[in-house]
């Protein structure tokens, strides 16, 4: 299939194909235009990268993931790096949520001082 049709089963663009591509996290051959075509399968590799991206991971992260990406990732056994690269990537995002957290506190007290009460935290 051609990078359009994979873009479309696989509900992203051809941008993040190509960028994936880049990464080594999928591949195509070329075809005598000069097409970039991808085997079906592929489209559960992508499915899945797409996946673990929206689960937190970044796409390095991805990469450690790449022997399981043909097959059903989230049911798959985790491996101690698997492990460990998303106990990290959890870390990095409750720090990201922590300061948000804070940021967000201060701008409302910053608010309520200025606005009285109308501004009230959200719970």
């Amino acid at each position: 299939m051609r990078i359009g049709e994979l873009a479309k089963v696989t509900a992203t663009t051809a941008r993040a194909l190509r960028h994936y591509e880049q990464a080594g996290l999928i591949s195509s051959e070329r075809a005598a235009n000069g097409y970039r075509v991808y085997d079906e399968r592929v489209a559960v590799r992508v499915r899945n990268i797409r996946y673990l991206l929206a689960a937190g991971l970044t796409l390095e992260d991805v990469r450690v993931f790449a022997p399981c990406l043909d097959g059903d990732v989230a049911a798959a056994e985790p491996s101690a790096t698997g492990l460990r690269v998303a106990m990290e990537r959890l870390a990095v995002l409750d720090e990201r949520i922590a300061a948000q957290t804070e940021a967000r506190d201060r701008l409302a007290g910053a608010l309520r001082q200025v606005t009285g009460d109308l501004v009230r935290p959200v719970a």
